[in-house]
């Protein structure tokens, strides 16, 4: 069901000639005094020529900004591209994501090429990791549903990477990761992607299983029967209202020598109309991305098995669709969650925290060592921290871990606090809870919500949770930038399978 696109990866040595492209990119930076030409493979004097006209193109070096040129004989390319990568420091090496983000737009923007040689300073097998990630990201296409291509632009095929460290033995590792967590991140980007129409519950559940062919992972479904008969009434509470009935997804990686375990659940509405308390239609069709989080802790796991790091990663898929009818739950109708708690729904499109709730249930009653859950759930989030900042909040053990892990990856995430006085804002006069409570910091008062259903360990403790509110960066509206293209953005895949390399790393 879902089409990737990937890009083939390689390196090369600094000899341009011997391996031909369609076109050569190389970096500027923007330096204190103006457009700096960074470390590249030109000769001496094609580089000093280039470097005294870069003023009088109109090349500032900025992030984003892709000017083609004429090619250069010696680079055995018919384009020279110089790409930006935003502002830069004598003597002070590119940031990873510096360089990811340049490669990422200049793959990007040079659609319509099979073959780009990347030639950005790479100093460090790090850096051409970067440079791949970025250039596999950039490298992303969603055109199933056109009847007809005209127009259109085939991704860029191959990506030549310019270094001079062809020789480290980390090299093949590095190039194969930057692949496989690309390939995670774009399958994300492509189920976000799809029209509901085509991504339902039924049909989720079935593309999970199509994912997952070739890797040594598990895959269960609950149906409605299933879901009924053993409790979950959050999610069949919530899917009720629709003729495409709901389904969990369990998809479980169990490596013989895992060293720690971690349970990823996902938010997985596939269309969110509100239900009975109906949104409006202005932005409506956006909604088609609210199971985002379901996509990104499916591909997580799909990424950690394909990497083969030795933890039990188990991501819980928590699908179903919002809609109103005459079997729509309504406001006031009290729900009986999985493992007995009873919530009153006082607004039926705070729906993401019911489906979770039974998902968290779920995953505790397997005893992880962690509990990390990722949810497109309140327009909160983008009035706290915007379209590209996602809010990470829960144990404090987990949630600094996440946002290092993201400082890794490139992608961007705030700790958020729980504010104890937001808890009794979710009693009910008639259940255990509430689903809604202060609106005042509505992402807090979410996470709050979600910790009531954490589990303890078999020590008694809460076992350590992390709630990640990715509603904004989830999808853009915008323009695309860097390696980010419109609509899915396949945010956060990268950071937690950071997390985890960084859990086995401190072990």
């Amino acid at each position: 069901m879902v089409k990737n696109t990937e890009i083939n990866l390689s390196t090369v040595s600094r000899d341009l000639k011997k391996s031909p492209s369609d076109a050569v990119v190389i970096g500027v930076g923007q330096g204190t005094d103006g457009p700096v030409l960074l470390d590249n493979p030109l000769t001496a004097k094609s580089a000093e020529a280039l470097t005294d006209s870069l003023k009088a193109l109109g090349i500032t070096g900025a992030a984003d900004q892709v000017v083609r040129l004429p090619g250069l004989p010696e680079t055995g390319a018919g384009i020279l591209v110089l790409a930006g990568v935003g502002k830069v420091q004598a003597g002070k090496p590119l940031a990873a994501e510096s360089l990811r983000r340049a490669a990422g737009s200049a793959v990007r923007q040079l659609a319509g090429l099979a073959t780009v040689a990347l030639a950005f300073p790479t100093a460090s097998v790090a850096d051409v990791e970067a440079v791949a990630e970025g250039a596999a990201l950039g490298a992303y296409s969603f055109t199933e549903f056109r009847s007809a291509k005209d127009g259109l632009k085939d991704p860029v095929a191959n990506a030549l990477i310019f270094t001079d460290v062809v020789e480290q033995k980390e090299l093949g590792t590095a190039l194969k990761r930057a692949g496989l967590v690309a390939k995670a991140v774009n399958a994300t980007r492509s189920l976000v992607n799809t029209p509901p129409s085509h991504l339902y519950p039924e049909s989720f559940a079935e593309a999970a299983k199509d994912l997952a062919k070739g890797l040594p992972v598990k895959v269960t479904v609950w149906d409605e029967k299933r879901l009924e008969k053993e409790g979950f009434g959050g999610i069949m509470g919530v899917g009720k209202g629709s003729t495409r009935q709901p389904r969990l997804v369990k998809v479980e990686y169990s490596p013989a020598k895992a060293a720690s375990s971690i349970a990823l659940v996902g938010k997985g509405i596939t269309f969110d109309t509100g239900g009975i308390s109906i949104k409006p239609a202005l932005g409506m069709g956006d909604m088609k991305s609210d199971m985002a989080g379901a996509a990104v802790v499916l591909n997580t796991v799909l990424a950690i098995a394909g990497l083969g790091l030795p933890v039990k990663a188990t991501a819980w898929l928590c699908i179903a669709e919002n809609m109103p009818s005459g079997a729509a739950s309504r406001p006031a109708d009290v729900l009986t969650m999985f493992g007995g708690k009873t919530v009153e729904v006082l607004n039926t499109d705070a729906e993401g925290r019911l489906v979770m709730a039974d998902g968290i249930v779920a995953a505790s009653r397997e005893y992880p060592d962690a509990i990390i859950d990722v949810a497109t759930l309140t327009g909160a989030q983008l009035i706290a921290l915007g379209n590209r900042t996602a809010g990470v909040m829960g144990s404090d053990t987990i949630t600094g871990a996440l946002k290092s892990a993201a400082d890794r990856a490139g992608e961007l995430v705030w700790p958020m606090p729980l504010p104890e006085e937001l808890r009794p804002t979710l009693d009910s006069q008639v259940a255990d809870l509430a689903n809604i409570g202060e609106r005042h910091g509505g992402m807090m008062t979410a996470a709050v919500f979600l910790r009531e259903f954490v589990g303890q360990d078999k020590q008694g403790e809460q076992i350590p949770w992390a709630h990640i509110d990715i509603a904004g960066p989830s999808f853009n509206n915008g323009s695309p930038y860097g390696y980010t293209h419109k609509q899915g953005t396949g945010c956060t895949v990268r950071t937690l399978v950071a997390y985890v390399e960084d859990i086995l790393a401190a072990a």
